[in-house]
């Protein structure tokens, strides 16, 4: 079985993070090693209880089975500034970026390695979400290549990633943080990661991304197990929340960041808005018949990277 890191990523979450060692410590698969990356936190019961996870760690509680885990503080800088310095100190292959308020279940390594160590163009994996705190669902994203990302983000931030598919692409942007840092990274990675090594062989190092289209069952892709692997918490002030504001100002970002693959799969990108569209104008419509059925749906599982989930947390808040 090929080795892992668990890089799990916090700030001033208090007693959250250790509930997010502890759901990586408990894997069926058991990571190598974890790597806590604190960004700045100045909460100081935060900080003891970092410290407390590291003693208890040390001392066997919980039992660690032998896996090492670590701790990496630096000045408050960001997610993706945490994310990048937690992958860089990982040596394994592959790597397992976790929010510290959220929380593995048991068989989430055990789960998504096998997509990435059966298929070299896979960049990265995930699951489902198990929400829970505000909203009680299960949000089901789908993955897929770079034609399914450019209209909305399919993968959640907790996933496994390729750490060759984090060094091929440069890693998280470091100067978003103000959301969407996590979609950013995939569109990063599907562009750069072409399979078979695209994104190395050709001469620029940029892969040759006007041929995705012809390539397009060769192209890097991201896998989804279909069940629950992640329990994600839900909050009115969650960032994935709180982004909403600032939704189309972050997509001009994205769209002119990646401008050569949204020029490639500008036809997939105006179908699947025009997707989402038709979908929510349909339960609208359903809703205003009487028909609760497509709203309630809607609420058991809201959909992913598209807005829906951010609108039923805050219509369940």
């Amino acid at each position: 079985m090929a080795a892992v890191t668990v890089v799990i990523t916090s700030c001033n979450q208090g007693p959250l993070i250790r509930e997010a060692v502890e759901s990586a410590l408990t894997q069926t698969v058991r990571p190598e090693r974890i790597i806590i990356v604190d960004d700045g936190s100045d909460d100081q019961a935060s900080v003891n209880v970092l410290s407390a996870i590291l003693d208890d760690c040390r001392h066997g509680v919980p039992d660690t089975g032998g896996v090492a885990v670590d701790l990496i503080g630096q000045v408050k800088a960001g997610p993706s500034a945490a994310r990048n310095r937690g992958v860089a100190a990982a040596e394994t292959p592959f790597v397992v970026v976790l929010d510290g308020d959220d929380r593995l279940m048991p068989t989430f390594i055990e789960g998504t390695l096998p997509l990435l160590t059966a298929d070299d163009s896979m960049v990265a994996s995930s699951g489902w979400l198990r929400t829970f705190g505000v909203l009680d669902s299960v949000v089901q994203p789908t993955g897929g290549d770079a034609g399914a990302f450019v209209s909305h983000n399919c993968c959640p931030a907790t996933c496994m990633i390729c750490r060759s598919a984090w060094e091929r692409c440069g890693g998280y942007d470091e100067s978003m943080r103000s959301g969407f840092e996590d979609w950013d990274f995939f569109l990063s990675m599907l562009e750069s990661g072409l399979a078979g090594g695209a994104g190395e062989d050709d001469a620029d190092g940029t892969g040759d991304i006007g041929d995705a289209g012809d390539a397009k069952e060769d192209a890097a892709h991201i896998g989804i197990v279909s069940e629950p692997l992640i329990e994600y918490r839900t909050a009115p002030a969650s960032s994935n929340v709180t982004s909403m504001t600032k939704r189309l100002d972050l997509m001009r970002y994205l769209i002119n960041k990646h401008h050569d693959l949204y020029t490639a799969h500008v036809v997939d990108a105006v179908l699947g808005a025009e997707a989402i569209s038709m979908e929510r104008l349909s339960m609208w419509e359903t809703l205003m018949r009487g028909d609760k059925f497509a709203s309630q749906e809607f609420m058991r599982h809201p959909t992913y990277g598209d807005g829906g989930m951010a609108a039923a947390v805050r219509l369940q808040s």
